[in-house]
């Protein structure tokens, strides 16, 4: 009986444990989830077009454009503009969509989970 009662503890102490926010939760071990198309295109340039979807829904496409842009001193440069969108099934089995961009301006995005007015402050 007690060799049963310490193989079961040597058992319990094998499996990986993970603290997160202090709380302690077993890890298990899944298997990695697979590439099924993945698409890739990089001109000498600098621009580029990129997509790929993943067995579980998860969809990306974005690309990369030139722009001519002007610097705090109005010279002109060269930066690349980011357009793209992904999308993801969510816990409640909803498709969300989020299409986005980034220039000279910043980064911005648009989709159902992400607020439209931002938080007044006080």
């Amino acid at each position: 009986m007690i060799v049963v009662t310490l193989a079961l503890v040597a058992v319990a102490y094998a499996v990986p444990v993970n603290e997160v926010n202090g709380l302690e939760s077993t890890t298990i071990p899944v298997e990695p989830i697979k590439i099924i198309r993945s698409d890739y295109d990089q001109q000498p340039n600098g621009e580029y077009v990129f997509s790929f979807e993943t067995e579980n829904g998860i969809n990306r496409d974005e690309n990369g454009e030139l722009k001519e842009a002007l610097d705090e001193k109005n010279k002109t440069h060269t930066v690349i503009v980011v357009r793209g969108s992904y999308s993801y099934t969510d816990d409640d089995g909803k498709v969300e969509t989020i299409n986005y961009s980034a220039d000279e301006k910043g980064y911005h995005a648009e989709g159902e989970s992400i607020p439209t007015n931002a938080p007044s402050s006080r």
